[in-house]
């Protein structure tokens, strides 16, 4: 044991050196706030897919969704497919229309910010309302990260869970703290090729070594057979509506996640987008697919060589490996569960940051303040954040899925519809766009406290109807945008050519 200690050990300082390298470079790139927080809109087809799917997928990729396999066979292509469903539509929906539009509005470098240019917002009420639940959501989406980071290190080390959340949280914030968006988005394209490159192998070794597809799929219906049913539950209970448009009504959430948003606004060119929606999908899916597949592989596997017993789900990916794999491959496949843990949390460090800096602080409290302050202020506001983070994810009992499904609700909610209409709707005006955003954040707050009948329903559901009526109503109940706003969606709508 000691060996593979040593080998996994020297891995993973290998592979925090390189981010760290990234994160120099990036560093010496990195000159205001546009550049901290955006990159300066530089990003090439290549990073700007990749960091937009790894920074979207996250630990959960890698623990939550081949945990849910593990546990529900193949009802999760329900969620898989509705992911994939989303990733697509987001990008042919959103993608070009928001790089344009966020660079017309003044270069908006936020979500909140472009909100607030797009419809006028002299008070800043709007940004304010939208940073404030940027902050609220990505504290738990964070959170999840630091969870999973926690449970790799104690199944692999053997650390004390609260000790190796805060070594994941340290990892983390190294780059993300000097390099800013550069950092994190190349960083992001290393991470995103570990993690497709990990999912794809493991599941493959996993089923020759259980003597192929065939053996395997036997042991999965001598185990359960409904493991094998996409309109059964893993106990045979019938999948109701409820079930299966909560499952993929997770692609719902894709429209107001601000750190894929992110990478859509500093793409380097409009014209990069369809290049980057290829590359973007081709490994959404086989990254999933991998995922589903560890799920599978690992159940039968589990039934065969451990019992059929596994104390949590969530860690099936890392079971395979320690299982499975020479030390030094080993000490390489766990590091991209390290890639898909840092590669989101740290975009959500900095979009958080730049909420508290850009958003916050610079309209509400210091409006002369200069590049360097901002600067120094969004690297303060990551430590802080990542602080509270923590503090959020030392209870044991947190899942990475469960973090992760309340976060990517309240985004999609009270983001989304708000997002997709100001890029097509010219008559939405102000009034609408505050009431889509809190009624959206606001329902799926409230309706995650309720339980039994419609509200097993995802959150994300209702919460994305209301505020898409919330919106509408509002903006139809009040009067038009003003001129401005008027000329200015005229401007953008004229440079889509």
């Amino acid at each position: 044991m000691p060996n593979f200690d040593i080998a996994i050990t020297a891995t993973f300082l290998v592979y925090l050196a390189l981010m760290l390298a990234i994160g120099a470079w990036a560093y010496h790139r990195t000159q205001d706030s546009s550049g901290y927080f955006l990159g300066g809109r530089s990003l090439g087809p290549w990073p700007a897919a990749l960091s937009a799917g790894a920074s979207d997928m996250s630990g959960w990729l890698l623990l939550g969704l081949p945990g849910f396999a593990f546990a529900s066979g193949i009802e999760a292509l329900w969620l898989a497919g509705g992911l994939l469903l989303g990733t697509w539509l987001n990008w042919l929906v959103v993608a070009r229309r928001l790089r344009l539009y966020s660079y017309a509005a003044d270069d908006a470098l936020t979500i909140p910010e472009f909100f607030a240019n797009r419809f006028g917002d002299p008070r800043h009420v709007l940004q304010a309302v939208s940073a404030g639940f940027v902050l609220l959501f990505f504290l738990f989406y964070t959170s999840s990260g630091l969870v999973a980071a926690g449970k790799l290190f104690e199944t692999v080390f053997g650390f004390d869970y609260e000790i190796a959340v805060v070594i994941g949280t340290l990892f983390v914030v190294s780059y993300t703290l000097f390099g800013g968006f550069l950092a994190v988005s190349w960083t992001d394209l290393v991470q995103g090729l570990l993690m497709a490159a990990a999912l794809l192998v493991v599941p493959v070794w996993a089923i020759h070594a259980d003597g192929g597809v065939g053996p395997m799929l036997a042991t999965l219906r001598e185990t359960n057979p409904e493991l094998l049913t996409l309109w059964r539950d893993n106990a045979g209970k019938p999948l109701g509506i409820i079930a299966i448009v909560s499952l993929a009504a997770w692609g719902l959430g894709y429209f107001g996640q601000p750190h894929i948003l992110a990478r859509f606004a500093g793409i380097r060119s409009g014209a990069d987008v369809p290049v980057a929606r290829r590359i973007a999908v081709t490994w959404s899916g086989l990254s999933m697919a991998g995922a589903l597949l560890v799920g599978l592989a690992g159940a039968a596997w589990v039934q065969t060589n451990a019992g059929g017993e596994l104390a949590d789900a969530e860690t099936i990916f890392m079971v395979l490996v320690n299982a499975l794999f020479h030390p030094v491959i080993a000490g390489v496949l766990l590091v991209a569960i390290l890639a898909a843990i840092m590669s989101t949390a740290d975009s959500q460090l900095l979009v958080s940051s730049s909420a508290l800096a850009e958003d916050l602080y610079r309209k509400l409290l210091r409006p002369a303040a200069s590049q360097t302050e901002i600067v120094l202020v969004g690297r303060l506001a990551v430590v802080l954040l990542a602080v509270v983070a923590l503090l959020l994810a030392f209870d044991p009992g947190s899942t990475v899925l469960g973090l992760v499904g309340y976060a990517w609700a309240g985004f999609g909610a009270a983001f989304g519809p708000v997002l997709v209409l100001s890029l097509y709707w010219p008559r939405m005006n102000w009034a609408g766009a505050l009431a889509g955003v809190v009624v959206g954040g606001v329902t799926v707050v409230v309706w995650k406290q309720l339980s039994g009948g419609l509200f097993d329903l995802y959150e994300i559901v209702p919460g994305v109807l209301l505020a898409t009526l919330a919106s509408v109503g509002a903006s139809l109940a009040t009067a038009p945008p003003p001129a401005a706003v008027r000329d200015g969606f005229a401007r953008f709508r004229a440079s889509l050519g």
